[in-house]
């Protein structure tokens, strides 16, 4: 990948590894060493491998793995190994390795010596996707910067005739200046460019974020692992016409919407780029948009796919990015999502029956591991008001019992509370408006110079 006129090349919607795009015929390769072990086999790491290689446009054509006692800090695979898929370039005549770990910069260099072909690793591959998957302005620049960050540090490793020295009047580099050096800088000025584009854009977000939460309303942010049908379930709670397609990562830009609950309750719901496993903090970390909703989230909203054979291991998946990105002391509620593949009628009414062709996993096993979970069907609309309900309730556990005396002319306080909380009793007196309910914790803040000291008590600042 050559880098001309101050940026690497760029392929397809500002892509910048253009070099391994559509139409590569690729060999899938992972190994395991023991420490590695967890609740994902080896061959279903590898399928997964697969699903996501063709959602980039590239062709699978075989499969290696290995279990070693430690993965090779050289060539990631064992010596002999490496030697039996040189051998298999003939026969299956692939142009293209796939990893499924991320690579040192020094396994990539040594493997793609090896085997004559680029190597690209599980953490490029996503980054691939995102980049064709981006819509919004911000989502594309956030995706451009994690790929520059993963190639800065790669330069040396993987494009080796960019060693060539440069120099003179005509080339940008100092004479006696290496190509690789030339380009490092490049990549670094690039990387500058969108960290400040980027902190622009932020910043107008901060102010929409402020305005939100002056208004008070509580915010709900799905999360999930990719394809678990949370745009769907989106799209069937607030009307949003978010895409939603049986792909991987087909929605990485945050989109939030009004949401009215049981009992009226209005909440915001934000739907968020999904998870993976294997992926690394440091890319989740680009999703600054996607954090920033998790974070500021009163609730997350944990849709999970129980039709999937690893139902159980993505939704653990999930939950470790959660632990990762330190929010796992957030509420969750967990949706069950695609329930209508499993049972013939809405388990709703009782009287639900496991559909022949459905999931193998009985509804009394997803009970058992999801004891507080929601059974729904965002296709078919079953079990949307449940989960609506299961939502104002746990929202209801964060509200705060106020007592509150409004002077006159603060009407709007008054308006917002009737609209925001829960009025318990009202009355007024000649100094103002007297309410006891309950507001959200978040909405709080606001009435607190107007708490009464004691019932009955006039309206004061504490």
């Amino acid at each position: 990948m050559a880098i001309r006129g101050g940026r690497p090349n760029e392929g397809e919607g500002g892509n910048v590894f253009s070099r391994i795009w559509r139409q590569r015929r690729a060999v899938l390769v992972g190994a395991q060493a023991p420490e590695q072990q967890g609740i994902w086999s080896l061959e279903d790491s590898l399928k997964e491998l697969g699903f996501l290689a063709e959602t980039a446009g590239i062709v699978p054509v075989g499969r290696v793995s290995q279990r070693l006692k430690q993965v090779n800090p050289a060539h990631y695979l064992g010596k002999g190994k490496v030697e039996e898929l040189a051998q298999l370039r003939d026969s299956l005549g692939y142009d293209l390795v796939v990893v499924d770990d991320e690579l040192a910069p020094s396994q990539l260099r040594n493997l793609e010596r090896e085997l004559g072909v680029p190597i690209v690793d599980r953490t490029a591959l996503i980054l691939l996707i995102f980049a064709n998957r981006a819509r919004t302005k911000e989502g594309q620049l956030q995706v451009e910067l994690a790929q520059y960050e993963y190639l800065y540090s790669r330069l040396a490793g993987q494009w080796t005739h960019l060693e060539r020295q440069t120099g003179g009047l005509a080339t940008r580099g100092g004479a006696g200046e290496t190509q690789l050096e030339t380009d490092r800088r490049i990549v670094r000025d690039r990387i500058g460019e969108l960290r400040r584009r980027l902190e622009s854009v932020r910043r107008h977000r901060s102010q929409y974020r402020k305005r939100r939460a002056r208004a008070g309303l509580p915010v709900v942010a799905m999360v999930g692992y990719t394809n678990a049908g949370k745009s769907t379930l989106f799209n069937v709670l607030t009307e949003a016409g978010v895409l939603a397609e049986n792909k991987l990562f087909a929605t990485l830009d945050p989109t939030t919407r009004r949401l009215r609950l049981e009992g009226g309750q209005e909440v915001l719901l934000s739907d968020t780029v999904g998870f993976i496993q294997k992926l690394p903090t440091s890319v989740v970390a680009a999703f600054r948009a996607t954090l920033e909703e998790l974070q500021e989230a009163d609730v997350l909203l944990h849709v999970v796919d129980i039709t999937h054979q690893q139902a159980y291991e993505q939704s653990r998946a999930v939950s470790a990015v959660l632990e990762e990105l330190g929010l796992q002391d957030k509420l969750i509620v967990t949706a069950l999502n695609k329930v209508d593949l499993a049972v013939s009628t809405d388990p709703v009414d009782g009287k639900a029956r496991a559909s022949e062709d459905g999931s193998r996993q009985t509804l009394r096993d997803l009970a058992r591991v999801y004891p507080h979970g929601v059974m729904v069907s965002a296709r078919r609309g079953w079990g949307l008001n449940r989960l609506l309900a299961e939502l104002s309730t746990v929202l209801e556990e964060r509200w705060v019992e106020m007592s509150v005396g409004i002077p006159y002319g603060h009407d709007d306080l008054v308006a917002l509370f009737h609209e925001r909380g829960a009025v318990d009793e009202e009355n007024y007196r000649p100094d103002g408006a007297h309410l006891r309910g309950r507001l959200p914790r978040r909405l709080a803040e606001r009435f607190r110079p107007y708490v009464e000291q004691g019932s009955g008590g006039p309206a004061r600042a504490v």
